[in-house]
């Protein structure tokens, strides 16, 4: 369950490369989503629930459990048979997945004594209809059920849930921004699994006393009054919304030149990642990063600050032991 009143995303201290991820996919859900890997008690679940904070209202199909925008497919078999739907405005959130979620409850269901006596299709939406169109946490997401997270992941990807029981079949809209958080001591996700998440952060606790000290001042006046802490943070977090605004609308005319398709191909190879996965995602990321910098085109440095959130996981190994999991000489492998 959400906090009455959210940490505000733009007052969290430090932390910047998990901050920059969550923003990327909110500007470009394509993306893929993103893994956070991180000892406890350093800011996960506060990062992710303060993007409620981030997220825009917009026009959804009146009534509809799936949250369908018109003129925006896929829709739900209700909404693509409706000319001119009535509308309602509907602010998008964050939808959070129980650790101990079922099946049946994260796909949903159908009801098989009216689809087999009546041959009516009945519904019973579960939590991806709920996450359509919106962003799905999954706080802890390695310790859920392998075959539950193949769902999810699936989902993600296609941007359709469909349930199939007894030759019945039902399809659905599901486009959200996966984001999962967990801590590695307590266990890993298959490597099959972390390949399917577009990016991948690692973090760790401040070690500066500045900043240390300033986040806990921060986290205090928080508790003490959180309306008021919010409110001394409403111009940050309204600035923050229109550059992810901007950014969105600028993200379809970021051109990329030749020469950095050729970037992607030659760390990929020289790195061995398996798949070409990672050279995509590593394109759509730089491209998301020049649109949210308010850049016309993608540059080299854009790339490699890409391949930092976007290659690590995907390694068969890492060429060179470095402290923050990004060769040193990259650069010089693009120069090769």
């Amino acid at each position: 369950m959400q906090e009455k009143t959210i940490y505000p995303f733009t007052a969290i201290v430090g932390q910047e490369e998990m901050k920059l991820a969550l923003i990327l996919n909110l500007v470009n859900p394509a993306l893929g989503g993103v893994l956070i890997r991180g000892e406890k008690g350093t800011a996960k679940s506060t990062a992710v629930r303060g993007l409620c904070g981030l997220l825009d209202e917009v026009a959804v199909v009146r009534g509809c459990p799936f949250h369908c925008r018109p003129g925006m497919p896929p829709l739900c078999a209700d909404c693509a048979s409706k000319k001119n739907p009535e509308t309602e405005r509907y602010t998008r959130r964050v939808v959070e997945l129980p650790i101990s979620a079922t099946e049946d409850r994260v796909v949903g269901a159908l009801n098989m004594e009216r689809a087999i006596k009546k041959g009516e299709k009945v519904f019973e939406p579960g939590i991806l209809a709920e996450a359509n169109g919106n962003i799905l946490y999954v706080d802890e997401i390695n310790l859920l059920d392998d075959h539950i997270v193949d769902v999810l992941l699936d989902s993600a990807a296609m941007g359709v849930n469909t349930v199939e029981r007894e030759g019945v079949s039902y399809s659905h809209p599901a486009r959200f921004v996966l984001v999962g958080t967990m801590n590695p001591e307590e266990g890993d996700l298959r490597p099959q699994l972390l390949d399917r998440f577009g990016l991948v952060v690692e973090i760790r606790g401040e070690q500066g006393i500045d900043k240390r000290s300033e986040l806990i001042r921060r986290r205090m006046d928080f508790e003490r009054d959180p309306a008021e802490f919010s409110r001394r943070w409403s111009n940050e977090e309204a600035a923050l919304k229109e550059r992810i605004r901007r950014a969105q609308g600028m993200l379809p005319s970021v051109e990329i030149e030749e020469a950095r398709y050729c970037d992607a191909a030659k760390i990929g190879a020289a790195l061995h990642v398996d798949g070409h996965r990672a050279d995509i995602t590593l394109l759509k990321t730089a491209a998301t990063m020049a649109a949210f910098a308010g850049e016309a085109g993608v540059t080299r440095a854009h790339i490699l600050a890409a391949a930092k959130m976007v290659l690590p996981h995907r390694m068969r190994r890492l060429p060179f032991d470095t402290t923050d999991g990004l060769p040193s000489d990259w650069e010089a492998i693009l120069d090769a």
